[in-house]
């Protein structure tokens, strides 16, 4: 496990790199959240990432409680009451392409307001990247709506791209664990309705042999939550999509954050997921 503390993880110094990181920060309503939020806030600092997404947060003027106002950010368009949805920030502006309504059955409008995928583009140092947060059902029982989001979000994303040369990530919080139909699907395990894509998970790249688990029934907060009777599961993600011969970029660390106390606070039920990516040594499918 790594340490709570975000300073310890180490990017790329030789190399341009793009920082991404996805986190359920479980909101103002849930217990403690004045210290949880500030250690959020402080992590976020340290981390420094270029794309970042984020869900149960306060959005709209609220979130600069969390993130730094120097970011570029598109919330969800719906939120619960209470004002708390998802943001996407990037370190450079960004191009709102489409946000995907993912109520895709009747059963799923009456869980989550903002269950949606946001899909933006921007220019980084390592070219044009596509980014797409993704948050769809979360009740245990709905892997059919899941799958069923998750081919909506890849089906957009493979129209948006179409055949440009851009990479493109899938960031978020997706209730769903590696062998589940939607995450064999996204991961290119399987074809569904006549369609099959491939992102690489990025935590599977680097540690191929750790289940990195980011919901644990250690933490606290998971025990004494409304799901605290669930399994220990890896459910938030960074993917990376790939091309004919592979991802387009290359991950060269992934980590966990936040995934236990510091000074006694833990700041999340969930833990959060940073990832490096860079440029391949050569690219997908070259040939000397």
């Amino acid at each position: 496990m790594a340490d709570a503390g975000s300073s310890e993880i180490e990017a790329p110094t030789d190399v341009p790199r793009l920082r991404v990181m996805t986190m359920n920060v479980y909101g103002p309503a849930n217990p403690d959240w004045d210290r949880r939020h500030r250690l959020v806030a402080r992590t976020l600092r340290e981390l420094d990432p270029d794309v970042v997404a984020l869900q149960e947060v306060p959005t709209g003027p609220r979130l600069s409680t969390i993130l730094d106002p120097s970011y570029h950010t598109t919330d969800f368009s719906r939120s619960s009451e209470d004002g708390v949805g998802g943001t996407l920030a990037t370190r450079w502006p960004h191009q709102l392409v489409t946000e995907i309504d993912q109520h895709v059955t009747e059963r799923s409008r009456d869980v989550l307001p903002w269950t949606a995928t946001t899909v933006v583009e921007l220019s980084t140092p390592l070219g044009p990247l596509v980014v797409a947060h993704h948050k769809p059902s979360w009740p245990f029982p709905y892997e059919l709506e899941r799958e069923q989001q998750a081919v909506l979000a890849a089906r957009t994303l493979e129209e948006h791209i179409g055949s440009r040369d851009v990479h493109a990530v899938v960031l978020g919080d997706f209730d769903a664990t590696p062998d589940s139909a939607s995450m064999l699907f996204l991961r290119g395990r399987r074809a569904v309705d006549g369609m099959s894509v491939c992102y690489q998970d990025a935590w599977e790249y680097v540690h191929p042999d750790e289940p990195g688990y980011t919901f644990e029934l250690t933490n606290p907060l998971v025990r004494g939550g409304e799901v605290s009777t669930g399994v220990t599961r890896k459910i938030d993600h960074v993917l990376v999509r790939s091309g004919l011969h592979g991802p387009t970029l290359r991950v060269a660390n992934c980590q966990r954050v936040l995934d236990g106390p510091e000074d006694g606070v833990w700041a999340s039920d969930h833990y959060g997921v940073v990832a490096d990516l860079v440029l391949p040594d050569q690219p997908p499918g070259f040939r000397s």
